[in-house]
């Protein structure tokens, strides 16, 4: 473990060192496996269980599956707090899943940036991580780092350019995010469709997992990728040499929500737990292991970790948030429409 990780355990240990507690004891969450779900152990559940005394139960869900666990449950829910990364806490507020929640009763809620917190009130939990959506491009290549959406068309790049499918979650964002440039919006993506038919025809080449980018650059000479900022952390890690830019346009960002589900007995546990995962220690602490953008004002970072998300208020400015719900009620045709314009 790293020592910036370790020292914000123990920051988060004295945060709820004073915590008394007089109801059940035990909470239910999701985490969503893998080295997030490692990250999440180390940076907010085994200190809280540590600092309070008491379980965590995890369940390990990504956003789509939780949902629907959510709604099955809907009149004896398991979990007490729900994490997505796929905006469904907005449809899970508006039916009523989701429980309000009163800023006040979050230490660090007044620390938040104002877009991570915007509709507590609504039963929208705080966003306290974000996977911001840019550019990754091999520094050796490219010693002189990319800053526009734009440059994904410089005929230099043709031939080095890897494009994510959009049934990939990212690959979604990075693509709205071009139509956007080339002019189009969540009500017409042809622009955008123009745009990936350009850069095939010139060289360009589209993949459907992540593993699939870090091969590219890694055997078939890639040099940029429209993808999430923790990926140049995991080609540096690789040894391949990478950095990430935000495009000057704009930022999509895919916001990571911790949300308090509705009808459970133990909401002052819940909303502790939450607090921590919005204190400025916790959001060092996932920076450090994944490289997500905090979403707390006063959360401190490295120069290494900073240069990997989108970090300060002048940066976090340009993250956007393409609506969730409209994308996902026009996936299956956008992704129909993606299909065949990649078709050869």
């Amino acid at each position: 473990m790293r020592t910036s990780i370790a020292t914000a355990i123990v920051g988060l240990s004295a945060l709820l060192g004073s915590t008394a507690l007089a109801q059940d004891n035990t909470l239910t969450i999701n985490s969503f496996g893998g080295a997030y779900e490692e990250a999440h152990r180390a940076c907010v559940i085994t200190p809280f269980e540590k600092a309070t005394g008491a379980t965590v139960n995890v369940v390990t869900a990504y956003s789509a599956d939780a949902f629907a666990q959510l709604r099955a449950q809907k009149d004896a829910p398991q979990f007490d707090v729900i994490h997505f990364s796929g905006g469904q806490e907005i449809v899970g507020a508006a039916e009523g899943l989701l429980a309000p929640i009163d800023a006040a009763a979050l230490g660090n809620a007044a620390d938040l940036y104002d877009f991570a917190k915007a509709n507590l009130a609504k039963g929208e939990g705080p966003a306290y991580s974000i996977a911001a959506i840019g550019l990754v491009y091999n520094t050796e290549a490219l010693p002189t780092a990319p800053s526009k959406w734009t440059d994904l068309l410089n005929p230099a790049y043709a031939e080095h350019l890897v494009l994510t499918d959009i049934s990939n979650g990212y690959g979604m964002l990075g693509f709205l995010m071009l139509n956007q440039v080339q002019g189009g919006d969540l009500t017409n993506i042809q622009p955008g469709l123009d745009a990936v038919k350009q850069l095939l025809n010139a060289g360009a080449v589209v993949v459907a997992t992540s593993p699939e980018i870090q091969q590219e650059f890694a055997q078939n000479d890639a040099w940029i990728a429209p993808y999430a900022s923790d990926y140049a952390y995991t080609l540096r890690k690789a040894g391949l040499p990478s950095g990430f830019a935000q495009g000057a346009e704009g930022t999509p960002a895919s916001f990571i929500t911790a949300n308090l589900v509705a009808g459970r007995p133990n909401t002052e546990l819940a909303l502790k737990f939450i607090d921590l995962e919005i204190s400025p220690e916790a959001q060092a602490c996932f920076a450090e292991a994944l490289r997500y953008t905090p979403t707390n004002a006063k959360t401190e970072l490295s120069d290494e970790v900073a240069a990997d998300v989108a970090y300060g208020e002048a940066a976090v400015a340009g993250l956007l948030r393409f609506d969730p719900t409209v994308i996902e009620a026009n996936r299956a045709a956008w992704v129909e429409a993606w299909n065949k314009t990649i078709a050869r």
